[in-house]
């Protein structure tokens, strides 16, 4: 489980969130929507302990993790795979960071990459996929991470519409065979009902949570989902909290 508590964070005197409290539990995948600007990064940076708090405390079932890097997978927007490493080398990287032979890392990688649809991606470069295909193996070294917890910022974000969907899909379907915890930053209220149990919408200046929402439906949501009076419903309460 991951909790946050009364998180403030401040720039040069000035703070760019103020008290800010969320949780997510065991097996749970949990959005993050707001405009841009209102400090949703600054929050990831905080849970990922790249950075301190002024105030608060992050805590991961129960420990204090408050600035300790490397409790918390942590995917940013973009897929920041090294243009001079293979995919499995790239996969493999969190491995090696822990101590582990860079044979061993390849072959455990190696072994995944048809689970997560990478299949004879191993020894090619990351110039060589897809943009689809390389979320993927972003997605599957921050899950080399072992923790338990991710944190994606905006993971779908760059690709298509139809690439998106699947990707969506697929991410919803590994979190549903494993016991990973999802907290999500997304700008659009489609994909935060699709893919989450819960939505925080966080707004103002400093940013702070000022709406959440349990989106109940049984995942993976069923492909009409988004035409349902329940999901409409779910839509419009979001965008008017956004000012939308």
């Amino acid at each position: 489980m991951l909790e946050a508590w009364s998180i403030t964070k401040n720039y040069q005197g000035v703070a760019v969130i103020e008290d800010v409290s969320i949780t997510v539990a065991d097996k749970e995948t949990v959005g993050l929507i707001g405009r841009s600007g209102v400090g949703k990064s600054t929050l990831f940076h905080v849970l990922s302990g790249i950075s301190k708090p002024d105030a608060g405390q992050v805590l991961v079932d129960g420990a204090d993790v408050t600035g300790s890097p490397g409790k918390v997978g942590y995917m940013q927007q973009k897929d920041l795979l090294l243009p001079y490493k293979t995919i499995a080398d790239n996969i493999a990287l969190p491995l090696m960071l822990r101590g582990v032979r860079k044979n061993e890392a390849r072959a455990r990688v190696l072994k995944l990459l048809p689970e997560y649809g990478l299949e004879g991606t191993g020894q090619k470069y990351p110039s060589q996929l897809s943009g689809g295909m390389r979320q993927r193996a972003a997605l599957l070294r921050t899950w080399m991470i072992k923790t338990g917890n991710l944190l994606l910022d905006e993971p779908f974000s760059a690709l298509d519409s139809f690439t998106r969907r699947q990707m969506q899909d697929w991410y919803m379907s590994i979190c549903a065979a494993s016991d990973t915890s999802t907290l999500l930053i997304t700008h659009d209220i489609d994909e935060a009902i699709l893919m989450c149990d819960r939505v925080y919408v966080m707004s103002g200046s400093p940013g702070r949570i000022t709406f959440e929402l349990p989106t109940p439906a049984v995942r993976p949501r069923a492909p009409d989902y988004i035409t349902t009076s329940e999901f409409i419903e779910y839509k419009k309460m979001i965008a008017s909290k956004l000012g939308q």
